[in-house]
């Protein structure tokens, strides 16, 4: 039988745990069997390079560009991606299609010498690949040396573990999706340390013109979480979020209303800017760019790094 649809991925395990949890929710509405489903890996240029920041060798189209043009030759279905990967502008004939129930959006601090961050020895040595989590690092404890750490969930966790590191952050929804919560030694604080724009939550990409899949993914994905990522995603848009600049956001959704928390550092950790706003679901975009331009009025020009 041919593949009823077929899924493009990237192949790091949190990928394909992601790739196969959307397969198990579009063949449990379909009432057909996983297998018919197929799972399609596709290394991205962001999987072979991994020596240097994002912000340095192109950002976060990266991790998408190949399955991108997979989409748009008809090779894949779908792309199923996590979120806050995916760059605010998609090619043209790609289209957000929808997004997973959202998982929990905070920061996992996965310590070796240390339980918490607070509780690291002066001078100790944290990976991360991210900007946010960097310049929010030395927010917190400007005595630590915070170097850059990519690859993927296992390969961090091994480098704590062998003392390269002496910790690491990660995504507490990553862990949960590997079954690997139990390796976080502390959960970070939403207040001290928010998350990146999409964080916790499963962005699925399909060709605009392809009405069939659309109807597929409605059937799959979750209105709420669609509300806070516009909102997100507006947010990242107005201030050109592409991994440049540190950059966190978070909205929740409560009934008909929706809140947004937006914040910018310095990289250094020195000067943060926020911006809180609340509204209608149905004006999501609209909050998210409210928030970004009110810091942008409140911050000095050279906060950005375009």
């Amino acid at each position: 039988m041919a593949a009823l649809l077929k899924i493009g991925t990237r192949g790091s395990p949190l990928a394909l745990a992601q790739a196969h949890e959307t397969r198990r929710r579009l063949a449990l509405v379909h009432g057909a069997l996983e297998e018919h489903f197929e799972i399609i890996v596709i290394k991205t240029s962001g999987d072979m390079i991994q020596d240097r920041p994002l912000s340095e060798v192109g950002g976060k189209g990266l991790f998408t560009k190949e399955l991108d043009q997979a989409q748009l030759d008809g090779a894949i279905d779908i792309a199923v991606h996590s979120a806050k990967d995916l760059p605010t502008l998609l090619p043209e004939g790609l289209v957000v299609g929808g997004y997973l129930p959202r998982e929990d959006v905070r920061d996992a601090f996965i310590g070796g010498a240390a339980k918490t961050l607070l509780e690291l020895p002066i001078g100790a040595r944290v990976g991360s690949a991210s900007l946010r989590r960097q310049a929010m690092i030395r927010r917190l404890r400007p005595d630590l040396q915070v170097e850059l750490l990519r690859g993927n969930v296992q390969t961090r966790l091994r480098k704590v573990e062998s003392g390269e590191f002496a910790a690491t952050l990660l995504a507490l929804a990553g862990l949960k999706r590997l079954g690997l919560a139990d390796k976080a030694t502390s959960i970070l604080s939403l207040d001290t340390f928010p998350p990146a724009c999409g964080q916790g939550a499963i962005a699925i990409t399909v060709r605009s013109d392809d009405t069939r899949v659309k109807d597929d993914l409605a059937r799959i994905c979750d209105v709420e979480t669609g509300f806070a990522l516009a909102a997100e995603r507006a947010f990242l848009t107005v201030l050109d979020g592409s991994c440049r600049t540190p950059i966190a956001g978070h909205a929740v959704v409560a009934g008909e209303r929706l809140s947004l928390y937006g914040l910018v550092l310095r990289k250094d950790g020195s000067e943060a800017f926020e911006a809180r706003v609340e509204g209608s679901v149905k004006d999501a975009a609209t909050l998210g760019e409210t928030a970004a331009r009110t810091i942008l009025q409140n911050a000095p020009s050279d906060l950005l790094s375009f």
